[in-house]
């Protein structure tokens, strides 16, 4: 297998989490001598929010509670230091949780420059508003209240939308548009299709 980079993009509660822990267990298990890097920017924020030890992590949590993205700066921080400790030449790399913007796809660039990172995947967990805020409302975490929940369908209509539209243009690289509403199994089993990993 080549080393292989996968950007999983989608509303909030599309199912992202759990199609990235599919995958990686699929890759492992078919390259289990290469190393996968797995940056979920979205899980990175929730254990900083959980230690509200510090100012920023306080900050931080103020800003899960309402839904708002996290300021650029943050964002690029939390990926850019788990790619500077863990990513290396052979490695797989999985991306959930950026980029959500233009401005970050475009900052995302330097580092797919920097690590020598090409021929990107982006799977598009094509999900409508009224499932996602259905499944967001039914996992019942703390930071999902109707408001955030619709502060983030906001953004990312608005912000994260057009980040498709820059990779779909973006030479070596390939979106996957994988119809997000059905089973968990048989999202999975069209991400290994389109991966060409069945």
């Amino acid at each position: 297998m080549e080393p292989t980079t996968v950007i999983f993009i989608g509303p909030q509660g599309s199912g992202k989490g759990t199609q990235i822990e599919q995958l990686y267990k699929v890759i492992a298990e078919k390259d289990p001598l290469r190393r996968i890097v797995d940056i979920q920017t979205g899980r990175r924020f929730r254990a900083l929010a959980a230690k509200h030890e510090t100012f920023a992590e306080r900050k931080i949590e103020e800003t899960l509670d309402t839904g708002a993205l996290q300021p650029d700066f943050l964002t690029h921080i939390l990926w850019g230091q788990a790619m500077l400790d863990q990513l290396d030449a052979k490695s797989h790399l999985l991306i959930d949780g950026f980029p959500r913007t233009v401005t970050q796809a475009q900052v995302l660039e330097d580092a797919f420059l920097f690590f020598d990172r090409d021929n990107i995947h982006v799977v598009n967990l094509d999900t409508p508003e009224e499932i996602v805020r259905l499944r967001m409302q039914e996992r019942a975490r703390a930071d999902d209240t109707d408001d955030s929940i619709e502060t983030r369908l906001k953004w990312y209509r608005d912000d994260t939308l057009p980040v498709l539209d820059y990779y779909r243009v973006r030479p070596d690289t390939v979106v996957h548009d994988i119809e997000g509403t059905a089973s968990i199994e048989e999202v999975h089993e069209q991400i290994l299709e389109a991966l060409k990993l069945n």
